[in-house]
This record gives C-alpha cells, sequence and structure tokens, in this order.
C-alpha cells in the first residue's frame, strides 16, 4: 500500500532522513521504533508533504505521492494522527470531529463516521458538546485518532499516540489501535513504548538518525538482544 524507496529529508542544512526504504503492506500494522531525533516524525512529515523531501520516492497505491499538498493526501485516504494530538481546544469534540470529515460531503457518509468513532470511543459521544480543551490527556488522545479517522482513511499514520498517559490508558489506546486495524484500516506508528508497539505490529523498522538499522517481523525484534538493550530496559 506505501512504498518509501531513497528518501532523503533535510530541514535546512541537517540531513534528517538518510536515504530510508519502509514499506506498509494492506491490512497490516507496522511500527518505526528510534530514540528522539532519530527521523520518526519526519518520516511520517514526508510522507504527508508537511515536509519537502529532496531524494526519493514515496507510493500509495503504486501512485507516486512524493511531496503532494497534504490536503490531496487526506483526499487519496491517508490520515495523520499527530504527535501531542492537537486538537481544536476552544472547539467541542463534535467540532473537532466534524473537521476530520471536510472531505465527506455526504451525509449518510458524515454520520457513518460519527457512528464509528462513537462507537470506538464511547467517552467521546459522552462529551460531544465539551470542549476539547477542557477534556483530559487520554481523552484528547482519543479525539485526535477519533478525527483522523472521520476521513474513512485508508491508511493511518500515528505519531506517539500513548505520549504521557497513564499506563492503564496506554493499554486502552493500544487495544483501540489493533480494533481499528481489524477493521480494516493500515497503520504506520511511531511510538516510543517499544514494547507496547512491538507487541500490536506485524512488523518494525528501527531507525537510528536517519537510516534503518534493523527491520524485520515485530515479533522477532522484540526478542533481539540489541533491540531489548537499546529501546525495552533490557540490560
Amino acid at each position: 500500500m506505501l512504498r518509501i524507496e531513497s528518501l532523503h529529508t533535510y530541514y535546512g542544512y541537517i540531513h534528517a532522513l538518510k536515504g530510508i526504504d519502509i514499506t506498509v503492506g494492506a491490512g497490516e500494522i507496522v511500527t518505526l521504533i528510534g530514540s528522539n531525533g532519530a527521523g520518526k516524525t519526519t518520516t511520517l512529515s514526508s510522507i504527508v508533504g508537511l515536509v519537502p523531501s529532496s531524494e526519493g520516492k514515496i507510493f500509495f497505491e503504486d501512485k507516486d505521492i512524493t511531496n503532494s499538498a497534504p490536503h490531496k493526501l487526506v483526499w487519496a485516504g491517508i490520515s495523520l494522527s499527530p504527535e501531542g494530538r492537537e486538537v481544536f481546544p476552544t472547539l467541542t469534540v463534535k467540532e473537532n470531529l466534524l473537521l476530520g470529515a471536510y472531505t465527506k460531503h455526504n451525509k449518510a457518509s458524515i454520520a457513518s463516521s460519527f457512528e464509528r468513532v462513537y462507537g470506538l470511543f464511547p467517552r467521546l459521544y459522552e462529551r460531544t458538546a465539551q470542549q476539547a480543551g477542557t477534556l483530559s490527556g487520554g481523552e484528547q488522545q482519543m479525539l485526535a485518532i477519533g478525527r483522523a479517522l472521520m476521513s474513512q482513511p485508508k491508511l493511518l499514520l500515528l505519531d506517539e499516540p500513548s505520549l504521557g498517559l497513564a499506563p492503564n490508558l496506554v493499554a486502552m489506546i493500544f487495544e483501540l489501535i489493533e480494533e481499528i486495524n481489524k477493521q480494516g484500516v493500515t497503520i504506520l506508528l511511531i511510538e516510543q513504548n517499544a514494547n507496547m508497539a512491538l507487541s500490536v505490529s506485524d512488523r518494525a523498522y528501527v531507525l537510528e538518525t536517519g537510516t534503518i538499522a534493523m527491520h524485520g517481523d515485530a515479533k522477532e525484534l522484540a526478542g533481539d538482544a540489541r533491540i531489548k538493550e537499546a529501546y525495552l530496559g533490557a540490560h
């Protein structure tokens, strides 16, 4: 579904991505793990056109989308739930979700999106008229993911969905990620919590200073001594 070939991205003179190759097959959950500054968020930003890449190609469903405008990629079927949630604090939960459905002009399609999101996140239904800025961190994360799902994407990009959440909420978010995938959405996941990310993923890539250091089956990587020492807290 998604194919990245020899991608190079710069921030000014900083060479952030150094020729990375990544594939995500339809129906998969694929995770990118790595330390801060490794290039994980830059990868997602390059995919959705927020940061221009200077070399290499990005293909979605065999179409070249390299450096496409972000709004065009939403129409194509790619949606991003950004790091830090980035909800609109003065708008209600319902208004935030409606913004995610701006590509949908059919009332029945929008109603179907609401039904799906409220089914996944009943707490959002309970808070539908509440301002997003007054929600807890966990509720705001649900809202960010829910907003990304309102466009009914084929590919969902998740950037640090568990960041700053209590352990019980982290477990719930990852259960929901698995449920979203079971509903037919392909997922590319960036996550600091490598243990949880590898446990729900089919395959994984390890990014180190803008290069792919390792990749393979997620369960096999979780058992690799180097991964355990570097990312899973084992010594």
